[in-house]
């Protein structure tokens, strides 16, 4: 039986929660429909020294949510047309988070065909932008507790499959660091490399 991941889950050095999140589940809940979803992809950014991180060059408004305790929501919008959610890690006054790059649709697959409506099942969570669209994740969800009731996260069942480690994708500095993790079997992956 899968269990809600506790705080303890994301205080912890990020690359190992990135790992651990893969195969576990994401659910919003919403007075319309619950989604869910199981995690395929992610992607590691961790502190000040990573010049990919939104904190490279410190503490901003915006990314205010990634010192501050683990296990909270951190979404921003990126080329005026994207959301992507992240997991802030470790502990507080650190700022380190987790992208979700792409996940597999289990349940409110319709409530999501709504909003992507185009291509296969598997792709509509293919991406940290598909995601967001996909789950109706926004801006106006970043700081929410990953602890709570309305978005939050559950254990896998089982071994989740074959992790490949890769360098990150989409950026343009840190590059040459492998914090990104995928299960090789998944369809919804975003690209492999």
């Amino acid at each position: 039986m899968s269990r809600k991941l506790p705080r303890s889950f994301y205080d912890r050095p990020t690359l190992e929660v990135a790992r651990n999140l893969l195969g576990s589940f994401i659910t919003f809940r919403t007075k319309q429909t619950s989604l869910s979803a199981r995690i395929v992809e992610v992607e590691a950014y961790i502190g000040q020294d990573d010049p990919a991180c939104h904190a490279a060059r410190g503490l901003t408004k915006r990314n205010q949510v990634m010192f501050d305790q683990p296990g909270f929501s951190y979404i921003y919008f990126i080329y005026g047309m994207y959301h992507c959610f992240n997991i802030v890690t470790e502990r507080e006054g650190f700022p380190a988070a987790v992208l979700l790059r792409a996940a597999e649709p289990i349940d409110g697959i319709e409530s999501m065909r709504k909003r992507s409506p185009k291509g296969k099942v598997e792709q509509i969570l293919s991406g940290p932008g598909k995601f967001c669209r996909s789950f109706g994740l926004t801006q106006d969800h970043s700081g929410m507790d990953l602890t709570g009731n309305t978005l939050y996260l559950t254990s896998g069942k089982g071994k989740p499959g074959r992790i490949v480690t890769t360098t990150r994708i989409g950026i343009k500095t840190g590059t040459e660091l492998s914090y990104r993790f995928y299960l090789a079997e998944s369809e919804a992956v975003s690209g492999t490399k």
